[in-house]
């Protein structure tokens, strides 16, 4: 099969699209014929050699992929061949082809197309895991977005407005922020001009810059708030006050889904069908993609996320559209 590989660690152009042997699946696990795949930041950390794959993963990378189920390993059960799939991978969605633990697999939700549903596992995984299981988000309360316009950030804010929370958005331009709008955010604000820790109490934050904002962050929390931290943009290494920690009675907390075990990944995705497929199915939440490139133009899209100015997802088409 033909598969993106990483000549070397640095920018865009040693991404190759080159042949590579044919995966062929385990004991539980399910082999996809590639329809389509997403491009997300830790593909861009792993081609810069800044992100590596889980041990034992390939080195391809691409976390989420849609396509068409091919063949079953042993004991893989609830799938058959030819049924039309999306997937959360720990590696290998730049593919024509990839081997996918059963678990991960998820349905193509109703009324969604083939290649867009691409974009869907890695966002909706993401925003499910963290802001309603370790977030805990509940009706009513208020949720703050960091990075409203990218695809965690779009899919989030639908999220939260379906569970009936009020949400707070930031982003970098007044385009993108009324954008955000449109999605359902109800307060917007533009990173470069506002202070967000002065305009906002939160009770759950989702937070992708890391370090630059974790003592803003803390002060933007409500009594019991939760900062919930998925990204490292600003950096790794910060300081808090713990007296205000204390005081706010608040919690911080900072994970990966990458690195989660596979059972672990099949209980959020379990959560996901059961909860966010039926909101895409009633209208409440819709995949965002900005644009749809060729798999073989995967620097190109690397180029515009690293750029900024991408609203939602890039997604990557491996095969024609079904």
């Amino acid at each position: 099969m033909r598969a993106i590989t990483i000549s070397e660690p640095g920018g865009p152009e040693v991404l190759r699209w080159t042949e590579v042997p044919d995966p062929a699946p385990g004991p539980g696990e399910v082999l996809v014929r590639v329809a389509a795949t997403a491009v997300n930041r830790a593909d861009l950390l792993q081609r810069k050699g800044l992100y590596a794959p889980p041990p034992g993963t390939t080195e391809v990378p691409g976390l989420e992929c849609s396509g068409v189920v091919a063949a079953l390993g042993a004991g893989a059960s609830g799938w058959q061949v030819g049924d039309r799939v999306c997937a959360l991978l720990a590696g290998g969605g730049y593919a024509e082809q990839v081997v996918v633990p059963a678990g991960q697999l998820l349905p193509v939700p109703s009324g969604v197309d083939l290649v867009d549903a691409a974009g869907l596992p890695e966002v909706a995984c993401t925003v499910w895991s963290n802001v309603v299981q370790t977030g805990r988000l509940t009706a009513g309360e208020t949720l703050l977005v960091h990075g409203g316009a990218g695809g965690i950030g779009t899919h989030a804010i639908q999220v939260a407005k379906a569970l009936g929370a009020t949400v707070a958005v930031t982003a970098g331009s007044a385009e993108r922020l009324n954008r955000c709008a449109e999605l359902g955010a109800d307060t917007t604000l533009n990173y470069r001009e506002s202070t967000f820790e002065d305009e906002v109490r939160a009770d759950v934050i989702l937070d992708n810059m890391g370090a630059k904002y974790l003592r803003r962050n803390v002060a933007a929390l409500n009594r019991g708030g939760r900062l919930v931290v998925i990204g490292m943009q600003g950096g790794t290494t910060g300081e808090v006050d713990l007296s205000v920690l204390l005081r706010k009675n608040a919690t911080v907390s900072a994970t990966s889904l990458r690195y989660r075990p596979v059972a672990e990944k099949a209980a959020i995705v379990s959560e996901v069908v059961a909860n966010v497929w039926p909101m895409i199915a009633a209208g409440s939440v819709r995949p965002v993609t900005h644009a749809v490139l060729p798999i073989t133009e995967a620097g190109e899209a690397h180029r515009l996320l690293d750029e900024g100015g991408v609203f939602g997802k890039l997604v990557l088409a491996v095969s024609e559209r079904e």
